[in-house]
């Protein structure tokens, strides 16, 4: 999917008031679909729906989490906030598919936005697709909202239905961490794809000559760090945000987990800054490499035109046809000069050999 098109979106919002519900993102075919997870420490209960069905609220002791695939249906999102109480503000941010990760704090519930980026092709330039997921946390409820079906976290609904780890022991808040979490760390598996390319490409770069090709792949990689860049940046910034809030629906607990997740944040940071930098100096490198293979060659070129100058002088001195030129009449005149400029010519190679011009 084209980010270009789906960026012209933005345009339909200029003049309309706050709190307009209008769905940016590129037109989708599918129907929303909504996944519901209804867990406790014993049990995980799993459903399929078309539209919103009763209240959203779990069972006591209970946790439900709720998938919404499809954020361009706004009568859905519409039901949504009837029955969370959302703010125009917050539903406006949701149809709106190209915030920045944030975290914002409510009276009755918190709203989180993290970039959720998938590797979509791995060959020549790895391509990625960069989609808003937002996250709703009101009370046990956690609600997720994405464009499309696909996403990073079939690993956490294994994890609920299987019964591993202390998902199904923990709150909501700690199933904000979990999703927090998968999504960072699903950086890693992208930033793993462009560090082996770069590798790749280096030693091509060194021994191929197919200059505009190689140009484009690096220029490519380095347009892609820059959107992987732009999603990381915030997202440290916006669990920091988490971290030092004073917020109760965030447990000591759970900060633990979230100093974690906010650390892999940093580390992901860091590793985009040295492949960016590792993709500029490729660049470099090549463009360095172009500029040493042209001297080479009006190195060559040069000498030959050098060596051919005197043999020019002669040829031309010989061609004038002056009828008293002493040497036009000597028996073996047109050897001498032949012998002449073969001496002269190899003469002037060993001096450049010497002087290591050649």
């Amino acid at each position: 999917m084209s980010r270009r098109k789906r960026r012209k979106g933005t345009t339909r919002k200029v003049g309309a008031p706050p709190g307009t519900l209008i769905y940016t993102g590129e037109a989708q075919g599918h129907e929303v679909a909504l996944e519901v997870f209804t867990y406790g420490p014993e049990a995980c209960e799993r459903q399929t729906l078309t539209r919103l069905e009763g209240p959203l609220a779990p069972p006591p002791g209970h946790v439900r989490w709720v998938n919404v695939n499809g954020v361009h249906d706004l009568p859905t999102l519409e039901a949504l906030s009837a029955s969370l109480g959302l703010h125009a503000l917050t539903l406006e941010d949701i149809a709106s598919v190209h915030q920045r990760p944030k975290f914002e704090a409510y009276d009755d519930y918190r709203y989180v936005v993290i970039r959720m980026i998938r590797l979509v092709d791995g060959t020549g330039v790895p391509t990625l697709d960069d989609e808003q997921l937002s996250i709703v946390i009101a009370g046990d409820t956690v609600v997720t909202l994405q464009e499309r079906p696909g996403d990073v976290l079939d690993a956490l609904r294994e994890r609920l239905l299987l019964g591993k780890g202390r998902l199904r022991r923990m709150g909501a808040d700690y199933l904000l961490y979990a999703i927090l979490d998968l999504v960072v760390d699903h950086y890693f598996t992208v930033l793993e794809a462009f560090t082996s390319r770069l590798d790749e490409l280096e030693p091509e770069l060194m021994r191929s000559r197919q200059t505009t090709m190689h140009l484009e792949l690096v220029h490519g990689i380095r347009q892609e760090l820059a959107i992987l860049r732009r999603a990381i940046w915030p997202t440290r910034d916006m669990l920091g945000s988490l971290l030092r809030s004073d917020d109760d629906a965030i447990s000591p607990a759970v900060r633990t987990y979230l100093r974690d997740a906010h650390d892999h944040a940093m580390q992901v940071l860091e590793t985009v800054e040295l492949l960016r930098e590792t993709a500029a100096t490729l660049h470099e490198r090549h463009l360095a490499l172009v500029s040493v293979r042209m001297n080479e060659v009006m190195q060559v070129l040069t000498i030959i035109a050098t060596i051919f100058i005197p043999l020019t002088f002669i040829v031309g001195v010989y061609g004038m046809n002056f009828e008293h030129m002493p040497e036009l009449k000597w028996r073996w005149g047109y050897a001498g000069v032949w012998g002449g400029m073969v001496a002269l010519a190899l003469g002037m190679l060993v001096y450049f050999r010497r002087r290591r011009w050649l």
